[in-house]
């Protein structure tokens, strides 16, 4: 469940809950000096989770703190928390609640994706303003229309690709400020450009064959190969492609009993629960990229 799935109309969440991920080497006292300087600001710490990577010598935590009876200001905590950092040589990231994330959502011509994201917002699962759904086609805007969400298309060939990236980078950038592109499906490669544009903003999903069956048609090559396991991945998308951290994966086992079509079913299954899961987790600032890895922290 959502650690804060109540929210007012618009923007503006109700709650005053705020988020700290904080990653930097390993040493004594890290726990103990960032849960006192929130309670020294009278915040009140909610959840705490920490890790520690043994092999790089990381530490890794979020605090997830109520600052409805702080009795300082939101600079003077910053400050307080960039001083700490700079001492134990420590990164953070601080993020208020006050907002809902804006997300954008690409696909192209599968839809199965797309339905579990807008059943899953409508349901209060998804804590975000969807702004706006983008696809190279025509044919899931009464998708759209159905949750009564706005439907841009931007048909792309090969020569027309660099001018209608432009344009949606001008709509999700400058139009609609959005914090998060999703790529349901999105059957096209996107930029080196428009990953710089998002870093660690633009969320994939695709099968987890890769690099065994490139292309199209994956999962009849997986059937033909006599595969026993399908599975799902879900990253974030940078200039390397499809080698972006990993937030999420899971699998499902198949038999020679399976079917193309069985296995299909099976794996958009995988592919919009992946996907559901890591949009939540990204919502939920329960994620710290480091060394091209995600530590994902639970719900």
């Amino acid at each position: 469940m959502s650690e804060n799935p109540e929210h007012s109309g618009g923007r503006l969440n109700s709650t005053r809950h705020g988020t700290l991920r904080i990653f930097g080497p390993d040493q004594k006292g890290i726990v103990a000096a960032f849960s006192q300087l929130l309670y020294g600001h009278g915040c009140g710490i909610i959840s705490s989770e920490q890790s520690t990577d043994t092999a790089t010598n990381m530490f890794f935590q979020r605090l997830y703190f109520d600052y409805t009876t702080m009795h300082t200001d939101e600079i003077t905590l910053e400050s307080s928390v960039r001083e700490v950092c700079a001492r134990m040589n420590m990164q953070n990231e601080l993020q208020w609640g006050k907002a809902r994330k804006r997300i954008a959502i690409m696909v192209s011509k599968y839809d199965h994706c797309l339905w579990e994201l807008l059943l899953r917002h409508k349901a209060g699962e998804l804590d975000c303003d969807i702004s706006v759904i983008i696809s190279n086609h025509p044919d899931l805007k009464p998708v759209a229309d159905t949750f009564g969400i706005r439907f841009e298309v931007f048909p792309i060939t090969k020569d027309t690709k660099k001018e209608q990236e432009e344009k949606e980078l001008e709509l999700l950038k400058k139009d609609l400020d959005v914090d998060l592109v999703i790529l349901a499906r999105y059957m096209q490669i996107i930029s080196d450009d428009f990953c710089r544009a998002f870093p660690y903003q633009v969320i994939n999903i695709h099968h987890s064959f890769l690099p065994a069956f490139i292309g199209a048609k994956p999962y009849h090559r997986a059937h033909e190969r006599g595969v026993k396991i399908i599975g799902t991945t879900a990253h974030y998308a940078t200039a390397d492609l499809d080698e972006g951290p990993i937030i999420e994966q899971d699998i499902a086992r198949i038999s020679h009993r399976d079917s193309v079509a069985d296995l299909i079913q099976k794996g958009r299954i995988l592919e919009k629960n992946t996907l559901v899961y890591a949009v939540k987790a990204h919502l939920e600032d329960r994620i710290i990229v480091y060394n091209n890895k995600c530590v994902v922290f639970g719900d």
